[in-house]
């Protein structure tokens, strides 16, 4: 059974910027209001979630990557090993970077669905190896793989229609 620590702020405060740091960089890529390629020219279908909608929901989901990020490493000791997990997790920050870069950044809808498969899949990954050190971990990630999972039929589609 794990044992209850301390909350540990600095701790906590740096998984969560870890998480945020790549949220930002995320958000360098994401069309600004008038960019043409992904306003004009770009087929969107009809179900497509409404601009506001996609800051406040990857706020919520950056939030609770990085706590639980803290609830992984707060485990962390001689005899349980959690550098897999880590390394899981990483990947799956770098691909969710590669995924709007591959999108907006370079206006592909193939290459960014081709990345939000092996995105998906390292978060599935990151859910197995987080529950293996900490449940509750596993499970603040259980709604960032369903959006991802709405994100990449919404990828799929838009790549369908254009």
């Amino acid at each position: 059974m794990p044992t209850r620590t301390k909350l540990n702020i600095p701790t906590l405060a740096a998984c969560i910027g870890l998480c945020f740091v790549f949220a930002f960089g995320g958000s360098k890529f994401t069309p600004v209001p008038g960019s043409e390629w992904y306003y004009s020219v770009l087929h969107k279908p009809s179900w497509n979630p409404p601009d506001w909608l996609f800051p406040i929901a990857w706020t919520i989901l950056f939030l609770l990557m990085g706590i639980a990020l803290y609830l992984v490493v707060q485990q962390r000791s001689e005899k349980n090993n959690i550098q897999g997990a880590l390394t899981i997790f990483g990947v799956q920050l770098l691909l969710n970077l590669g995924w709007s870069a591959a999108f907006f950044g370079l206006h592909s809808p193939l290459y960014a669905l081709v990345e939000i498969v092996f995105l998906w899949l390292a978060i599935v990954l990151t859910i197995v190896k987080f529950k293996a050190v900490s449940p509750l971990a596993a499970y603040l990630l259980i709604p960032y793989l369903l959006w991802v999972s709405f994100a990449s039929f919404l990828n799929f589609t838009i790549l369908q229609l254009n």
